[in-house]
């Protein structure tokens, strides 16, 4: 079987685009100045989001508008929100709001898809160490498949996950082990930016385009865990997309994590950055 780089891809998260952004209201005159405040400040707001222990959200500092900009799914209820701004104490007000559709989640299915432990992931990138190859998947796909094949049935070998981290990350390597399937290339790892037009594919819903809005993110799924560095983007995905690629033409750029929403109303979805993935592994993407 000879498994083609552009079909193999993302399994994860389904997600919605960000609905109302709304910061909470600083108290005070409409004709007065938002207040600033320092790096120092925005550290400790970062932390103390971080330490709430609220589910669903992604959140970053945004040091262009002085905010700590967190993004709420709709399972965060107001009382939780509240929590939050109370966890900033004084520095309530550099909390800024973002809703989106949805619920944030790893969401694994039971593009070439690949199959393991019961789950079907899709494969990321190919990559190559020492002349032994390899391919990148998502950490949470890694952690539930010690072997992966190229059907449902599980009767066509591609290899074991030799090294898997979720969360913290969420990257996986996984083993070529059957001679039989190729393993093409075509990509350079690169680093994404705000604003870049990307694309992602994934063994669910096959490519779908979208925008980086923001870096660096930090989000906890619901019941999952949190990941950090992440990529944020308005591209869709849905169960089974997880692993996949997300690339500007020939840049490879991140493998779907997870996120809120679906391909039909559209979706907030986050990747982790593949350069940090490479690095862990001392691999190149090729």
């Amino acid at each position: 079987m000879r498994i083609r780089r552009s079909r193999l891809t993302p399994l994860l998260a389904a997600t919605v685009g960000l609905v109302a952004a709304g910061a909470f209201a600083v108290p005070g005159a409409a004709s007065a100045a938002a207040p600033s405040f320092t790096t120092d400040q925005l550290s400790r707001v970062d932390s103390a989001v971080a330490a709430s222990g609220v589910d669903g959200i992604a959140w970053r500092v945004d040091a262009a508008s002085g905010r700590v900009v967190v993004t709420a799914d709709e399972s965060v209820s107001a009382a939780e929100l509240a929590t939050l701004k109370k966890s900033a104490g004084a520095q309530a007000g550099a909390i800024r709001v973002d809703r989106a559709k949805g619920v944030f989640r790893p969401l694994l299915s039971a593009g070439d898809a690949i199959y393991g432990g019961g789950y079907r992931c899709s494969l990321g990138f190919n990559v190559v160490k020492s002349g032994v190859y390899y391919f990148l998947t998502a950490g949470h796909c890694g952690d539930v498949a010690n072997t992966w094949y190229t059907n449902s049935g599980q009767t066509t070998l591609i290899g074991p996950t030799t090294n898997s981290s979720f969360p913290g990350n969420d990257y996986a390597l996984v083993r070529y082990d059957n001679a039989a399937l190729s393993h093409p290339g075509g990509y350079t790892a690169a680093n994404a930016f705000v604003g870049e037009a990307v694309k992602r594919t994934g063994s669910t819903t096959g490519t779908h385009s979208g925008t980086v809005t923001a870096l660096n993110v930090t989000v906890r799924y619901q019941g999952s865990g949190t990941v950090r560095g992440m990529i944020q983007t308005t591209v869709c995905a849905e169960p089974g997309d997880s692993g996949g690629p997300l690339y500007d033409g020939t840049k490879a750029l991140g493998i779907t994590s997870g996120g809120s929403g679906n391909c039909r109303t559209g979706g907030t979805t986050f990747f982790q950055p593949v350069t940090e993935a490479a690095s862990a592994y001392g691999v190149t993407v090729y």
